[in-house]
This record gives structure tokens, sequence and C-alpha cells, in this order.
């Protein structure tokens, strides 16, 4: 019983901060995140916490495999000087100079490169839900920093656990070594596992079935890498990329709608409850760990955060005018990002439930029996760094996106009408082959044309964007006469099924048909 209560009350929690979030225009996280700790404080949650396991094997892998279904591989190649360095070289400075600090501040080396480890990754998850407003190629540079950055993170917090708690000494190619192992044993283990995923696939012919598959195939890429001590994040992120790519050409329609559906409201749900137990977290952290900490963890708290920010800032206005100089005294040409956009990509360094995690998994003991130094700190100062991004931070972002003025992006635009008129002319000039082949009537095939060559018409109309065009006026008078027209429809289907004239079965495959056809004239996006 216990966790069915806390089921519903993550469910009505979403709920409210969801239909919040709508009216007041405050963004989701920042309300699920305060909602959490507000939870914390009824007698019944006040021993929920959030297991490390749970975060890294259930939501990491279904989240990071989800946006990386969605995630644009070729801005990604375009991209891809600004991504690598900021998802690897970024990640390793950040780490050393936060260890370097709260070292300083009296923290031992050790657990100072664990605090660094687990506070140097930017959230996928958080900046997917803060930062989806902001144009594509911003969205897709900061989206793919976050996939990958865990992996460079994760690496690095192994690292400085195992020598923490054996107390041992580890040689600059052990780290290499392992580095290595990570990015090369995650890229295989994603490759084999979307391999695999691929010719199972074809092997069914069965929805559900199919979409099972789907469904274990994000945990089977970060098991396999886990178990060669690879990467799993890297893994999951690699082989939804892949997929990415091949999958439209492997997958049928039915199974793909049905797959949609599915990640688009479990994702969803499982993003929104991750943030209200990083709440709950918080405030359980706050509770039992304040009576322990010393004055150098209440310096830290205040320190680190705003480190971050400086060390994020200070990379994106240097490091890459650096290297763009390099590339202009080469003779090669780099991709530039403007000084205003430059500025939305630092302040959306949102930290999350990753950290979260990394700082929970720290063990308690080391291998001499002795308590781990500084755990307390480690937990505390990555509680106050994740509240600080996610509230200052993404109450800030739509500030600093005002203020950068970004232009209003235009391209999927063009390029969705250039590629629905260049489906429409290939159909036309295989229309006759087709029918041919299929033995269609000549009076069909001349019925189908007419339509096919109003409706190339209508897409050629759309290229002016003049409202009074009078193709495209024509076409959004046809689409609101239809929706009406289905409305209608389905209150006829819906009628004959309370006079008991139709089965309940009949009426769900007819309205079936017309959500689909609703759903493609009212071209709504279900993943608002």
């Amino acid at each position: 019983m216990p966790g069915l209560k806390l089921l519903i009350v993550l469910g009505l929690a979403v709920l409210v901060c969801g239909a919040l979030s709508q009216w007041s225009g405050l963004a989701l996280p920042v309300l699920l995140l305060a909602c959490g700790v507000l939870l914390g404080f009824a007698p019944s949650l006040r021993d929920v916490g959030l297991p490390p396991e749970v975060m890294l094997l259930l939501f990491l892998p279904a989240l990071l495999y989800w946006e990386s279904l969605n995630t644009s591989v070729r801005e990604i190649r375009a991209n891809l000087r600004t991504i690598v360095p900021l998802s690897t070289v970024l990640v390793i400075v950040t780490a050393g100079t936060v260890a370097t600090v709260t070292h300083a501040l009296g923290l031992p080396w050790g657990p100072a490169w664990v605090l660094g480890a687990a506070v140097a990754p930017t959230d996928a998850t958080a900046v997917s839900a803060l930062a989806r407003r902001l144009p594509r190629r911003l969205v897709t540079v900061i989206r793919a920093e976050s996939l990958v950055n865990d992996g460079t993170a994760l690496v690095i917090y192994s690292l400085a656990v195992s020598i923490t708690v054996h107390q041992s000494r580890v040689g600059p190619f052990e780290v290499a070594w392992r580095f290595v192992l990570a990015y090369a044993g995650g890229v295989a283990a994603g490759l084999l596992t979307a391999w695999a995923t691929l010719r199972v696939r074809r092997l069914l012919d069965a929805p559900l079935l199919e979409n099972t598959v789907s469904l274990l195939t994000p945990f089977s890429a970060f098991l396999i890498a886990e178990l060669v001590h690879a990467s799993g994040v890297l893994a999951v992120v690699v082989c939804g990329l892949v997929l990415s790519q091949l999958g439209p050409r492997a997958i049928r329609a039915d199974t793909r709608q049905q797959s949609f559906a599915f990640w688009r409201l479990s994702t969803f749900a499982l993003n929104a409850a991750l943030f209200v137990l990083v709440g709950l977290q918080l405030q359980v952290t706050a509770r039992t760990l304040m009576p322990f900490i010393r004055p150098t963890a209440y310096a830290a708290v205040v320190v680190v955060p705003v480190l971050l920010i400086v060390i994020r800032f200070a990379w994106l206005y240097s490091v890459p005018y650096l290297t763009r100089l390099c590339g202009w005294c080469s003779g090669r040409r780099f991709d530039s990002i403007g000084l205003r956009p430059r500025m939305v990509i630092a302040a959306a360094g949102f930290r999350g439930a990753v950290s979260m995690a990394a700082a929970l998994a720290v063990p308690e003991r080391l291998a001499s029996g002795a308590e781990f130094p500084g755990r307390r700190t480690i937990v505390f100062v990555t509680a106050g760094v994740i509240v600080f991004t996610l509230v200052v931070q993404g109450l800030a972002l739509p500030l600093v996106v005002r203020w950068a003025r970004l232009p209003e992006e235009t391209e999927i635009d063009e390029e969705l009408r250039a590629a629905e008129v260049a489906a429409t002319e290939d159909a036309l000039a295989r229309m006759d082959g087709s029918g041919s082949d299929l033995g269609v009537d000549r009076s069909v095939v001349d019925r189908m044309r007419r339509e096919y060559e109003k409706h190339l018409a209508v897409l050629r109309a759309h290229r002016h964007e003049d409202d009074d065009n009078p193709g495209r006026r024509a076409e959004q008078d046809f689409r609101k006469l239809r929706l009406a027209l289905i409305g209608r429809k389905r209150d006829a289907v819906v009628k004959l099924r309370d006079e008991h004239r139709i089965d309940d079965t009949v009426l769900r495959q007819i309205q079936d048909q017309l959500d689909a056809e609703e759903l493609r004239l009212s071209r709504r996006d279900l993943s608002e």
C-alpha cells in the first residue's frame, strides 16, 4: 500500500503542477521540484528517498533513449566541434576546478574529485524540459552535450570513488584506459544493441511484440555496456541515434505509431515523477544532514554553484574563439555561434537527478571500515547545486532568451514543405507504373492523379506566405470543413453505439480511423 500511495501522490503532483505551469507560464520542472520539497513535510513521505540504482537503471536509460531518438543527427554533425569539447573537456575542467576549490575549503582530494564529478555534467532531462522552446540548433547543442557528458563524468566519478575507498593510487595510463574503455565500449555496445534490435524486429510481424523489443532496447544497451565496464549512458545514446536513422526503413507504420505514443507518455511521466522525487530527496537530505554539516560545507554550497556558472561562461566565451582562431590559421572553417546565442547555451547548464544519484551512491564506508570522508558534504553541496541551477537558472533562462533576441526559425517549415512537394511529385511520376503493376483500372489512376495534382498545387501555394493567397485560403477552409465533418461522423457513430445498433468494437475501429485523420489535419503536436 505505501507504494500505491506514492504512485497516486506522484500522479496528482504531476497533474496539478502541469496545470499550474500552463496557467502561470512557470517552468514545469521548477514547480515539480518545489512540489516534491513540500511533499517531504508530509509524515507518510518523510522517509521516501531516491535510490541511486533506480535512477541509474530505470529512469536514465529510458529518458536518454527517447531524447536520442528525437535528436537531429544532422545538427549533431554540423555542431560537432562545439558539442565534443563541451561534453568531454569542459566536464573534466569543471570537475577539476570544483575539486581544487573544495579541497581548499577543507575537503580531502578524493572526496573533492567525487563532488566535482557529481556536479560537472548537465542533466539531459532538465535540459529537455527547460530548454525545449529554444531554436533548434541551440537545443541540439545543449541536448547532445547533456547526453554525452554523463559518460565522461561517471568515469571520473568511478575513479575518484575507487581511489578513495581503497586508498590507492592510479597512474595516468590507467586513467586513459578507463576513458578509452568507457567511450569505445559504450559505442560498441550501442551499435551492437541497435543491430540486434533491428534484426529481431524484422523477424516479428506484430506491433505489440516489436514494441516489447523497443521497451527492452535501452535497458539492454545500458546493461551490455556496464557488463564490460563501459559507459552505459553512451551505449544508450548511440543506440538511440542509430535507430533514429535506420528505424524509418525497418519499422512499419502501425508499430511506429504505437511506439511513439508509448514513449511520449512514459517518458513524460518518468521525467515529471523524477523531478518530484528529486524534490523529496532534497527535503530528506536537508532534514537529515543539516545537524551534521560543518561550516565549510555551507561555504561550499554557496561557492560551487557560482563556480559552475563562471566556468561555463568562461569556457563558452574563450575556448571556442581560440579554436576558431586556430581554424583560421590552418585554413579550416569552423561554424560559429554568435555572442547572444552563446549566452543562452551558458545559461542552460542545468544539473539534476544524475548528480543527485551520483552523490547518493557514494559508499558510506571505506575498504578499511572507516567512514567515507566528506560524504555528507558531497550530498549536501550537490543538493544545493541542483536547487540553484533548476530554480535560479531555470527561472532566468526565459529572460536570457528574450534578451538574446534569437531569430525565428523557418528552416524546418521550409524543409517540411519542400519534402512534401518532393514526395508528391515523386508519387505522381510513379503513379502510372504503380497502377500497372497492381492491375488498377485506368479510371482509378486518373482520379488519383487529379487528387494528387490538387494537393501539389496547394503545397506550392504555401510557398507564398500571404494569407490572402487563394490556394492557401482554400486549403485552410478545406481543413476546417473536414475537421468539422469528422466531428459529425464521430457523433453519429457514438449515437449508433448508444442505440445498440453497433458493437463497441466497431465503434473503436472507426474511432481509430477518424482519430488518425483528425490528427493529420489538425497537425497537433502530441509532445506539447
